[in-house]
This record gives C-alpha cells, sequence and structure tokens, in this order.
C-alpha cells in the first residue's frame, strides 16, 4: 500500500525545479500544431495574414551569385525556417539565373515546372528563397494557384509565433504590417468596388463613379495609423529600457551583450555564465524577448549579460526596424561577445551576416562598434580535423561548449580582461567604524592591496570616480591617480 502513495508534495517540487526556460518550452510543445489538421482559410486577409501557418510546402530560390554549395546551404537554412513554422517540407528547387525575373521571380518555364511539382505533392504553399515584390507574389500566386511565401514574411511569421513581451509583440506586429502595406490587396468581394461609367449607363452613371477600391484605401489608412500607433507604444516602452541601461552607466556596471546567427546558443551560453534558465530550444528563432542578468567576474567584480534577438541571412529591414531598441543594446554594449555555430557548414558565412546587421545599426547612431570576443560554441558536436579548421578561421576566439561545460571557465577570464576596469587608482586608511566603505571597496572596485593597521584597514585599490569621491576623505597623503 505505501510503495504506490502519492505524495502532493511531488508535484509541487518538480514545479521548484523547473525554471522559465523549461516551463516556456513546456507551453510551446503543447501548443503544436498536429499533422493533418488543417484549419487553414481559403482566402488570406490583412487579418489572417497574422495567424498564418504554413503546413505542406515546397522550396524555391535563385541562385545568383556565389557557389552552389552557398545556394544550397541557403536552400538549407530556409527549409529549417519553414520547419521552425510548423510545416512539412516536400521539395527543393533553385533556378539558375544572372538575377531574379521581374514578373515572376524564376521565370516563365520554372513555373510551369514548379506547378507540375506543386501538383505532384500536394503542396499548399510555396516558399521563395528571397522578398518578392508585390507583381511578383501576385503572377506566382496566379499561375501555381496555391498560396506563395516569400522568405520575408515566413521569418515575420516565426518572430509572431514566439513574441512572449509586450514589447516584443508590438515590435513583431509593426513589422509584419509594414511588410503587408505595399502588398495590400482586395480578396473576393472585400474590394467593395465602385461601379464607374458614363452617366445613365448600364455601368453605373452619377453618384457611382467612384475612386475603385475603396475599402482597400480605408485598410491602407488604418494600417498606417496602426503603425503610427505602435511606433509610439514601441518608443515609450523603450523609454524603460534606456532607464535601466542609464542606471547600469551611472553604477558604471559594464554591459556585457551576446549576440550571434540565431540558433548558435547564445540562451544557452547566457545559462551557463549566469544560470538565468531562459528557454533554450533547439529551432531557429527560439527566444525573441532580450534577457539581461546579472553576474561576476572571476575577481568578484559585477557586470550584466544581456541575451539578444539572433540575426540570419537577408534580415528583413522591417524587423531591423522594428526592433531597433532592442538591437541598440548591442551597440551600447562594452564588450560584444559574438557567439558562432561551430557545427555549421559555413560559420564564416554567420559571422558576416551578423557583423553586417551589427554594422548598420553602429552607423545609424554615428557610433563605432563595440570591442567584439569571438566565441565558438558547440565544438562538442565537431571532430578533430573540424575543431582545426575553426581555429585557423577565427584565430583569438574562444572555444566552447555551452551544452557539457568546456571552455566556460576559459570564457569567464576572457570576459574579464576585456570588460572596462576601475580606472581610479588610490590610497586610502579607513577607519574600522566606515566598514560599509571597505566592503563597497571589495564590490565594486578592484583591490591591489590591503593591510589592517591600528587606525583602520589601509587600502590601495583601483576604484570608478565615483566611489574615488568617497574614499578622497580617507585618502593617504591625498593620493589618487
Amino acid at each position: 500500500m505505501t510503495e504506490n502513495t502519492y505524495n502532493s508534495n511531488d508535484w509541487l517540487d518538480h514545479e521548484d525545479e523547473l525554471s522559465t526556460g523549461d516551463m516556456a518550452l513546456e507551453e510551446r510543445a503543447a501548443l503544436r500544431r498536429v499533422a493533418g489538421l488543417s484549419t487553414e482559410l481559403e482566402d488570406v486577409t490583412e487579418v489572417e495574414y497574422r495567424q498564418l501557418r504554413l503546413e505542406r510546402v515546397v522550396l524555391v530560390g535563385v541562385w545568383t551569385e556565389g557557389t552552389a554549395a552557398d545556394s544550397d546551404a541557403s536552400l538549407a537554412e530556409l527549409a529549417l525556417l519553414a520547419e521552425t513554422a510548423g510545416s512539412e517540407v516536400l521539395e527543393g528547387l533553385v533556378q539558375r539565373r544572372d538575377r531574379p525575373d521581374p514578373a515572376t521571380y524564376i521565370g516563365s518555364g520554372k513555373v510551369h515546372e514548379l506547378r507540375d511539382i506543386v501538383i505532384a505533392t500536394g503542396a499548399d504553399t510555396v516558399i521563395c528563397d528571397g522578398e518578392l515584390s508585390p507583381g511578383q507574389l501576385r503572377q506566382l500566386e496566379e499561375k501555381l494557384k496555391v498560396k506563395v511565401v516569400d522568405r520575408t514574411a515566413l521569418i515575420l511569421d516565426i518572430f509572431a509565433q514566439h513574441a512572449s513581451t509586450r514589447e516584443g509583440k508590438a515590435q513583431v506586429e509593426m513589422a509584419q504590417l509594414q511588410y503587408l502595406l505595399p502588398r495590400l490587396r482586395g480578396w473576393g468581394a472585400s474590394l467593395s468596388r465602385q461601379a464607374g461609367g458614363r452617366a445613365g449607363g448600364g455601368n453605373g452613371g452619377v453618384g457611382l463613379r467612384g475612386p475603385g477600391e475603396t475599402k482597400l484605401e480605408t485598410d491602407r489608412r488604418r494600417i498606417r495609423a496602426r503603425i503610427s500607433k505602435l511606433r509610439r507604444e514601441i518608443a515609450a516602452m523603450s523609454v524603460i529600457r534606456e532607464t535601466k541601461r542609464h542606471r547600469r552607466v551611472a553604477n558604471s556596471v559594464p554591459n556585457v551583450a551576446i549576440a550571434g546567427y540565431t540558433n548558435a546558443g547564445k540562451s544557452s551560453l547566457l545559462n551557463a555564465l549566469t544560470g538565468a534558465g531562459v528557454l533554450v530550444q533547439d529551432a531557429l528563432f527560439a527566444t525573441l524577448d532580450p534577457t539581461t542578468r546579472r553576474t561576476e567576474t572571476p575577481e568578484g567584480l559585477p557586470y550584466t549579460l544581456t541575451d539578444t534577438v539572433g540575426f540570419v541571412r537577408h534580415l528583413p529591414h522591417q524587423l531591423v526596424e522594428a526592433f531597433r531598441s532592442t538591437l541598440e543594446e548591442v551597440a551600447d554594449a562594452d564588450l560584444l561577445v559574438h557567439v558562432v555555430d561551430g557545427s555549421d557548414a559555413m560559420p564564416e558565412k554567420q559571422v558576416k551576416a551578423v557583423r553586417e546587421v551589427i554594422t548598420e545599426i553602429s552607423s545609424r547612431r554615428d557610433d563605432p562598434m563595440p570591442t567584439e570576443l569571438l566565441v565558438v560554441n558547440k565544438i562538442d558536436s565537431v571532430a578533430e580535423l573540424g575543431q582545426a579548421r575553426l581555429r585557423h578561421l577565427f584565430p583569438g576566439a574562444v572555444f566552447v561548449s555551452a551544452h557539457t561545460g568546456e571552455g566556460i571557465a576559459e570564457l569567464r577570464e576572457r570576459i574579464a580582461a576585456m570588460t572596462p576596469r576601475p580606472e581610479v587608482v588610490v590610497d586610502a586608511l579607513v577607519p574600522y567604524a566606515r566598514g560599509e566603505v571597505v566592503a563597497r571597496v571589495h564590490r565594486e572596485g578592484e583591490v591591489l592591496k590591503e593591510r589592517h593597521t591600528e587606525e583602520g584597514t589601509e587600502l590601495s585599490a583601483r576604484v570608478r570616480p565615483d566611489l574615488a569621491g568617497v574614499l578622497e576623505q580617507f585618502a593617504v597623503n591625498g593620493s589618487r591617480a
């Protein structure tokens, strides 16, 4: 009897062990779609667009530059994006061209071939590896008779699924509306077309001549108004982020930003360094909302670590614009920890893509790029020959595995060596009655020498200017460098 007795505290103990990331992962898995049970509407309006869920898809790309391996890698990444959005990839197609066809993206001949593949596989969606113009999108849907989605819409859909905070949801909605505005069109009877023609004719007459797609113009005005409102809301929410940032600056706490390609292991690295317990998932753009945690160097000096949104090749400019306040965490950092996926086939492409976005953000603010520390993650998944290639590609980088803990201690030491240190050296004799001052020196400064005398604690320490002002009254012979 006692062996099968259920302890009511077992569930509570299990809940206590779960981190916030574990609970978020369970919630995300509980909402996973069941394959084959589609509730997708026949027509997609601007309202249903934000609930876009892809299912059976065919991928198509245009190879205009680079090698065949680059083209294959880009299409493989598109397949991962499609799977992250909840779809099943059936087939992939690449067209070699000097530039995308201005009418159909891949050319009329390839469109017929693609239509045959869509019919043969039973696909209901085609995803293009590029950003389509409104004309290309319309032409492809008319010829293929299925829904067509480009790379930008796919990434926006993933962001819409994974955004959890109020700021993140507002940023994603604004990016979606900015993308949707030039592509807005009528669907069926929703056009509300006004009839035109000569007076007394069969096509209408006085009172019926009008601008045409009135409903469409109304929707555009509403979208513009919504974008303006979201801009104001995001600006108001960014004030909170700025306040926290200024507080860290005022307290002279160095800020270290973790940036890198999506799924490079940034959140795993944050957990390994601070025990933050944020969500970790082997998926592209698993976490969007930045997380900041306070930690210390091996010498005990405090600094903050901020996990930022991941980057990807050809990151939509709508996202860069909408997530500007979040991405500025990278530009304002004292040190940038650039995480690279060591198990990727072409990690140098990841590094290039991330640096392009960071350079764009810094140039907009006329600020220099922060000091960069390159960290190659997931080396536990790389063979010895692959590790040798990585060490040749990235000399001076730190090689770690957030999963096994390998190299984490070395990374802590490198971060400590590269973060800004207190610059004022003070020699002071602090009375024993002012023990809180000594404790603050140990907490915020770097103690070079300490000796206990009859009069008090004799200190030689490197501190920041605000603390140097406090110690000035205890300075020995007015010493202050």
